[in-house]
């Protein structure tokens, strides 16, 4: 398998949960990845039914979530309202 994939991006304004971002982009930080990359990358596992993060990563998910306040988990998926 090659070690890269030539792909065709788009840009997307998408509306997601405020706290749930910033989670999001200081894990994608953290990883030393863009936020676009780390979304690719849970997604596509994901699909196939894996985990896409390390025990060490799902720490500092624990850690960022924390200082976030990001109470929500996956029980909360498509149950969330606008406000």
């Amino acid at each position: 398998m090659p070690d890269t994939f030539k792909v065709e991006r788009v840009q997307t304004g998408m509306r997601i949960e405020k706290r749930l971002l910033k989670v999001l982009k200081g894990t994608a930080e953290y990883l030393d990845i863009s936020l676009g990359d780390l979304i690719e990358g849970v997604v596509l596992h994901a699909f196939e039914g894996k985990s896409p993060f390390s025990e060490k990563s799902l720490k500092k998910i624990k850690e960022l979530k924390k200082v976030y306040e990001l109470d929500l988990d996956a029980g909360h998926s498509h149950k969330l309202v606008e406000k």
